[in-house]
C-alpha cells in the first residue's frame, strides 16, 4: 500500500446519572417522547442552568482512569449552531479549558500493545433526537427532546491510530473502562456511546497529515471498522487519480456499506465559541480529585493481570473473564464456593457463555448463579456425576433455574461406580464389536475411543470414564 491511514476518534459517552446535566429532569432512556423535559432543557427564555455535581464527579473519575491531567480551573462555553434537535440553538460544551487533557490509553495490537494519546476529555450536554418517519413526498421528521441535556463526556484521541483494527481496539478498551467505572451503561444500540471517526491518508513515510473526513455517529464496533475501511479505499482511489479530497462530514449507511456526504467539515471558528455567561468557572480542588481517585475500582488491565498472577490462568482466558466487570465478578464469586480457578474459568467461558449467548442474556440475568455452578462442579469432583452428564445437568439448570442436586436425583443421573456393572457392560460391548476389537489389536488407537463411546452410550453417560478406560484395556488384553 502506498498510503497509510491516520485515524483519530471522538467518543461521546452519556453519563449514567439520575438527572440531566443542568436541570432536574430524568436522564433515563426509553420514556415516551418529550416527557423528560422542562423549561431549562427546552431552552425557554429566562431559564438558567445549574451544574449537576455528580456529572463532574463521574467525568473526573473517567479522566483519572484514562491517565489524564485534571484542569484545576475550567469553564463552559457556548457552541453555536442551528439544528432542530438543539432547542437553544447552542450547546453548552467546553472549548479552550476542558475538564481534563493529556491522557493515554494502552491498546492491544497484533504486535503487542500501543499507547494512544488522549488530547482532551470535556463535558457537554447532549442534543435531542430526530425521528424520521415515512418515505418520499410523505416523509416528515419528529423531534424528541428527552435526550436534550443528558450529560456527556467527549473523549478525543490523538491521531495515532493506524488501522480500522486499532480503532476498534481503542473504542472497545474505552468502553470497557467506562463500564468498570460504572459511569455509563455504554449501550451503543441506545446511543449512550457514539463514535465520530476522523481519517486521512498520507504517503508511507510522510509526517504531514492529509485532508481528513469525519464519519459521524457510528454506533457499533463492526460499523466503525467497515466505515473506516470504506474511507481508506475511497481516499486511496482519489489520491491515485490525482483528485482533491474534500474535507467534509460523512454518514455511514450500514445497509449499503458506504459513506455519503452530510455537510462540509466545520472548524472551531464556525461555531463562534464564547464563554457561557450563565455558569461560573469550575474550580476543581486537588483534595476533591484525590478523594475521587480513592474510589476508583480495580480497572480491567489490573484485574486481568491479577487473575493471571493469582489464579494461574492463561492470558486469553483472563481477558475473556475480565471483558466486563459482571463476568469477572461472577467468576470470583463462584471461586469463593469452589476454589478451582481453571475448572470454574472453563465453565464460565464455555457452557455458561454458550447458553447466555443462545438466550440473548447478560450474565447478570443468568438463571445459574455462581453458587449453583460451584455445587455442580462439586458433584463432578465427588463422583456423583460425570463431566458429560454435568453438561446435561447444566442445560436443565439454565432452563429451569433449579439446583443441580435435585435435577440429578429426579432424573436418575448418578454416576455408576459399581465396578461389576461397568465390567459387564464392557464385556458386552467387546463381544458386539469384534471388528473394532481387531482394529485396536492391530494398533488403531481410535478403535479404543469408539469402544469407550459405546460403553458410555449403553450406560447413558453414567459410567465413570476412567473406570471404563481401565476395564476396556484390561479385557482387550485378556482375550
Amino acid at each position: 500500500m502506498k498510503y497509510e491511514a491516520v485515524i483519530g476518534l471522538e467518543v461521546h459517552v452519556e453519563l449514567k446519572t439520575e438527572s440531566k446535566i443542568f436541570c432536574g429532569c430524568r436522564a433515563a432512556f426509553g420514556a415516551e417522547p418529550n416527557t423528560h423535559v422542562c423549561p431549562v432543557c427546552l431552552g425557554l427564555p429566562g431559564t438558567l442552568p445549574v451544574l449537576n455535581r455528580r456529572v463532574v464527579e463521574y467525568a473526573i473519575k473517567a479522566a483519572l482512569a484514562l491517565n489524564c491531567r485534571i484542569t484545576p480551573y475550567c469553564k463552559f462555553d457556548r457552541k453555536n449552531y442551528f439544528y432542530p434537535d438543539l432547542p437553544k440553538n447552542y450547546q453548552i460544551s467546553q472549548f479552550d479549558l476542558p475538564l481534563a487533557s493529556d491522557g493515554y490509553l494502552v491498546i492491544p495490537t497484533s504486535a503487542g500493545s500501543k499507547r494512544v494519546g488522549i488530547i482532551r476529555l470535556h463535558l457537554e450536554e447532549d442534543a435531542g433526537k430526530l425521528v424520521h418517519v415515512g418515505t418520499g413526498e410523505s416523509a416528515y421528521t419528529l423531534v424528541d427532546y428527552n435526550r436534550a441535556g443528558v450529560p456527556l463526556i467527549e473523549i478525543v484521541s490523538a491521531p495515532e491510530l493506524s488501522s480500522p483494527e486499532e480503532a476498534k481496539a481503542y473504542a472497545e478498551k474505552l468502553r470497557q473502562i467506562m463500564l468498570y467505572l460504572g459511569v455509563s451503561d455504554c449501550r451503543m444500540e441506545e446511543g449512550s456511546l457514539r463514535i465520530d471517526a476522523n481519517i486521512s491518508l498520507r504517503p508511507v513515510g510522510s509526517t504531514e497529515l492529509g485532508v481528513k473526513t469525519e464519519i459521524k455517529n457510528v454506533n457499533s464496533f463492526r460499523s466503525l471498522m467497515r466505515a473506516l475501511s470504506y474511507e481508506i479505499e475511497r481516499h486511496s482511489e482519489f489520491l491515485e487519480r490525482g483528485e482533491r479530497i474534500v474535507q467534509e462530514t460523512r454518514a455511514w449507511d450500514e445497509e449499503k456499506g458506504i459513506t455519503f456526504p452530510m455537510r462540509s467539515k466545520e472548524e472551531a471558528h464556525d461555531y463562534r465559541y464564547f464563554p457561557e455567561p450563565d455558569l461560573p468557572p469550575l474550580v476543581i480542588a486537588d483534595e476533591w480529585v484525590e478523594s475521587l481517585r480513592q474510589t476508583l475500582p480495580e480497572l480491567p488491565d489490573a484485574r486481568r493481570q491479577r487473575l493471571i498472577t493469582e489464579y494461574g490462568l492463561p492470558e486469553p482466558t483472563a481477558s475473556v473473564l475480565t471483558a466486563t466487570p459482571e463476568v469477572a465478578d461472577y467468576f470470583e464469586t463462584a471461586l469463593q464456593h469452589y476454589p478451582e480457578p481453571r475448572a470454574v474459568a472453563n465453565w464460565v467461558t464455555g457452557e455458561l457463555a454458550r447458553c447466555l449467548n443462545a438466550a440473548g442474556l447478560a450474565i447478570t440475568a443468568s438463571p445459574v448463579t455462581p453458587q449453583a455452578l460451584a455445587e455442580l462442579l462439586k458433584l463432578i469432583d465427588n463422583g456423583t456425576i460425570s463431566g458429560k452428564i454435568a453438561k446435561d445437568v447444566f442445560e436443565e439448570m439454565f432452563t429451569s433455574g433449579r439446583d443441580p442436586e435435585s435435577i440429578v436425583k429426579e432424573k436418575g443421573l448418578t454416576q455408576i461406580s459399581d465396578t461389576e456393572i461397568i465390567r459387564q457392560v464392557v464385556r458386552e460391548v467387546i463381544q458386539s464389536h469384534p471388528k473394532v476389537v481387531e482394529d485396536y489389536r492391530r494398533g488403531k488407537e481410535k478403535a479404543l475411543s469408539f469402544l469407550v463411546g459405546q460403553v458410555m452410550k449403553a450406560t447413558r453417560g453414567r459410567a465413570n470414564p476412567a473406570v471404563v478406560n481401565q476395564y476396556l484395556q484390561e479385557e482387550l488384553k485378556r482375550e
